[in-house]
């Protein structure tokens, strides 16, 4: 049933008015925070009043402006876009408190929050999108508001950094807008309600080249090999800005775009009559295992966890590709799943580096005598990286395997095992190095990150258990996605 509320246009511009307060604000660092925090948590509560509507099947609508009457900026709050905006409302609030104490010191922190606040606004309006047209405007206005923040240093490398995220994305984007515009011509439409909009007697070959063009302009924020060049290189900025990029903006909008494009614009059935999703399968998985044995060699904390994020987020367009129910059901989840964990992560490496100033993973003997619970948090995303029960990355990987041999492709579960033996190559020798190499020094104090920077690794830590071992409990996150995958494949009483 759908329902017209503004509150799906509201969740976007909450962010939008914080933004502009923020700029407001000047220098007036109580009403930097105080607008930045208080947006997070409005933003939060308004996305979460609409769950329990969508846990019953309710979809939110609102248009916003018609600029012809096939084509105009509308909102829709369906299933798969709530579990994306769920995500990232609850990731801004951590993410929001941990920026406040991490840019203590740095310069320039209005021009960061104010922009930090429009990625936001962007991402939640790419996850409501109604159609093609709306989320190109908010996938192309987030590339152009996170450029300042990957270059907040303002050094040689910042800057060439941003250069190089530019040229991607901007290029990915071109993708997107010729996508749309062929999709419109094909099917007369824009609209991602509806579970494929193509017509199936279009050309094959033209449809081919659609497919090739939508998922080139969207796999680039998905950094799916050979598109990831950007995403190691702009570790450069400061590390709520990776955890952003990393967890909560750039790349799931990329991964979201992905979904979109499979299970509404082309649709299951007429996927699985042109065979297109095999290559991107295909694709996938060799993303999967390539980038986990590039992050192996990596010393550097932040480069490690950039390409562990570029295997990870290949999980998500595996798991679309396969289009199975238990593969969806994979891809969908494992937006939250990867998200929390890889949060934790960042927000690790960055505690680390504002308490001791070390960047390299073989600098870190006997960091976890020194910083407990953070190390502790590390531990616990590491474990749900590798794939262990009661952990989030155990519910991906084991829909993912089940989702294979669905359709009897049981290569892809010995893809699983590969990646959970290679996340436990390049993350338990970090849990060793931090808690059982002797550290530097004969006595070494407890002394842990400043408050603002602990309390949201904790519950990032905290939340990868919760969605590890909560699948079964009704109304928790899995549900949403349960309910995206019904309606994608059209079954009643699936898994329910």
């Amino acid at each position: 049933m759908e329902v017209v509320d503004a509150r799906a246009a509201l969740a976007p511009a909450i962010s939008l008015l914080c933004a502009a307060l923020v700029f407001a604000a000047a220098d007036h660092t109580f009403w930097r925070r105080f607008w930045t925090l208080s947006a997070a948590l409005a933003k939060l509560v308004l996305v979460m009043s609409m769950l329990p509507g969508s846990l019953k099947g309710i979809v939110y609508t609102f248009d916003l402006v018609q600029f012809t009457p096939d084509v105009g900026i509308a909102f829709r709050a369906d299933a798969l876009g709530m579990f994306f905006s769920v995500v990232s409302a609850t990731l801004w609030l951590f993410t929001s408190i941990y920026a406040i104490g991490y840019m203590e010191r740095e310069p320039n922190r209005r021009r960061f929050f104010g922009f930090f606040a429009l990625c936001v606004s962007t991402t939640v309006g790419v996850a409501f999108a109604e159609n093609l047209l709306t989320m190109f405007l908010f996938y192309e206005t987030l590339t152009i508001c996170t450029y300042p923040l990957v270059i907040h240093d303002e050094t040689p490398e910042a800057m060439k950094a941003g250069r190089k995220y530019l040229t991607y994305t901007l290029t990915g984007g071109a993708f997107v807008l010729i996508g749309s515009l062929l999709t419109y011509q094909l099917a007369g439409t824009m609209t991602l309600s509806m579970p494929g909009i193509l017509p199936h007697d279009a050309d094959p070959t033209l449809l081919a080249a659609l497919f090739a063009c939508l998922i080139a302009g969207f796999g680039v924020k998905a950094a799916i090999m050979p598109l990831h060049g950007w995403l190691p290189s702009a570790m450069v900025a400061p590390t709520p800005v990776s955890a952003l990029l990393h967890a909560v903006a750039v790349v799931k909008v990329g991964a979201f775009g992905i979904l979109r494009v499979i299970y509404n614009v082309f649709g299951v059935e007429l996927l699985r009559e042109l065979g297109l999703c095999n290559w991107l399968a295909a694709l996938a998985a060799f993303t999967i295992l390539t980038a986990s044995l590039i992050a192996i060699f990596q010393d550097n904390f932040k480069r490690r966890l950039a390409f562990s994020t570029v295997s990870q987020l290949s999980y998500i367009v595996l798991g679309a590709s396969l289009l199975t129910p238990m593969a969806a059901m994979a891809a969908i989840a494992h937006i939250a799943n990867q998200a929390f964990a890889k949060i934790t992560m960042f927000f690790v490496a960055g505690a680390i580096q504002r308490t001791t100033g070390k960047t390299n993973i073989h600098e870190l003997a006997g960091i976890g005598y020194r910083m407990p619970y953070t190390m502790g948090a590390f531990t616990v995303a590491a474990l749900s990286f590798i794939g262990l029960p009661l952990f989030a990355g155990f519910v991906s990987k084991w829909y993912l395997s089940l989702g294979a041999l669905e359709t009897g492709a049981w290569w892809y579960v010995v893809v699983m095992l590969l990646s959970s033996l290679l996340n436990a190559a390049y993350w338990l020798p970090v849990v060793y190095i931090a808690f059982f190499k002797a550290p530097e020094g004969t006595q070494v104090d407890v002394h842990e990150a400043h408050w603002t920077l602990l309390l949201p690794t904790l519950a990032g830590a905290t939340y990868v258990i919760f969605l590890g071992s909560t699948t079964s409990v009704p109304g928790m996150p899995l549900s949403i996605a349960q309910a995206a995958v019904k309606y994608v494949f059209g079954m009643q009483g699936w898994l329910m």
